[in-house]
């Protein structure tokens, strides 16, 4: 009887930061994928982003501001990946997720030579700044050379149940028959969000339909939009739509306007042409769009820019010229072009 041949050996994936960050971390869990069956570690926020996904093997939710919280809840974590695989990735890089890894008796730990766990890491990557963070999770993977643009594109899969959801929210309006303009208006950092909206929605109201996408707490700012431009030519789907369901609804936008936030990665991921509006952050952070088609609205002529990595909930010297000096023109027109190419 011939030997079996061993097994692929299994990778483990530890990403517990922001939405965004989940997004641009499944080119790495793709290339990871080519070897062997890889597992994700996620929070309970962003692992719904990893269903349908053909590359992940489980997904394991680590609540650590819930049910997970404190000593107890990371031995339990760390007890049920144990010996789970023989890599860690470590895409979050903190003390937390480095120890995990350690406690869970992953063999080889890789991780960044900037992030806080690096003491805990058996492999240290250069982190390489002016690159977009996609390339630079995908280097941990330690593949030569340069990736391919395709291959740093990040990539969800909404299902079934997630197109039905879009349909259900459509259909509520007989406008959206033809091209339509996704608005993500929101953002957890005050200072990232783009205070126009409402002027952009005037003037394009009379070319396309408009659905604004957001959490419940961006329905004030969805509600000013419809004010704006008419509720007839509208769609409020704040607050009403799952992660990967606003994905399959950016998915089918002929454009998407969104500030510096998880929507703009949403994007990237389903291709849409997006219109990025950076205020106090920029893209050289390593965060802008990844979609073929895609402009950055920004002030360039701005010596404060940046002034925060992530975006600070007041202008540190009170004028926020950022935003206020991004006129919605400009915004339109680039809007405007995209769908001029969409019906043609």
């Amino acid at each position: 009887m011939p030997p079996t041949s061993a097994a692929p050996p299994a990778s483990l994936v530890i990403q517990t930061s922001f939405l965004g960050d989940m997004v641009l971390t499944t080119p790495l869990i793709a290339e990871l994928a080519r070897r062997g069956p890889v597992d994700v570690v996620a929070t309970p926020a962003t692992a719904p982003l990893l269903a349908n996904n053909p590359d992940v093997r489980d997904v394991i939710v680590y609540d650590k501001r819930g049910a997970d919280a404190g000593i107890r809840g990371f031995w339990r974590i760390a007890g049920a990946l144990r010996e789970r695989a023989h890599s860690a990735y470590l895409g979050q890089g903190s003390m937390r997720s480095a120890a995990l890894a350690l406690v869970a008796r992953i063999p080889q730990r890789v991780g960044f030579d900037t992030s806080a766990g690096r003491a805990l890491y058996t492999v240290r990557v250069p982190h390489r700044d002016g690159v977009h963070h996609a390339k630079r999770l995908w280097l941990l993977a330690g593949v030569p050379g340069e990736p391919a643009r395709e291959a740093l594109r990040p990539r969800l899969y909404p299902g079934a149940v997630e197109g039905q959801a879009v349909d259900e929210l459509l259909a509520r309006s007989a406008s959206t028959s033809g091209p339509f303009v996704a608005f993500a208006p929101g953002s957890v950092w005050a200072t990232k969000r783009w205070p126009f909206y409402a002027a952009l929605a005037q003037q394009l109201s009379s070319l396309t339909q408009l659905v604004v996408i957001g959490s419940r707490d961006d329905t004030v700012l969805a509600r000013a939009i419809a004010d704006a431009a008419g509720s007839d030519r509208v769609i409020d789907a704040t607050g009403q739509l799952s992660l990967l369901a606003s994905a399959a609804l950016i998915g089918r936008a002929a454009a998407i306007v969104t500030n510096d936030s998880a929507p703009l990665h949403l994007a990237s991921a389903m291709g849409t042409p997006t219109v990025a509006i950076f205020g106090p952050t920029i893209p050289a952070f390593g965060f802008g769009p990844l979609a073929a088609q895609s402009a950055v609205v920004e002030h360039d002529g701005l010596a404060c820019r940046p002034c925060d990595r992530h975006g600070p909930q007041r202008c540190p010297l009170g004028h926020w010229r950022c935003m206020r000096e991004l006129s919605p023109e400009r915004v339109a027109n680039i809007v405007s072009g995209y769908l001029t190419t969409s019906l043609s």
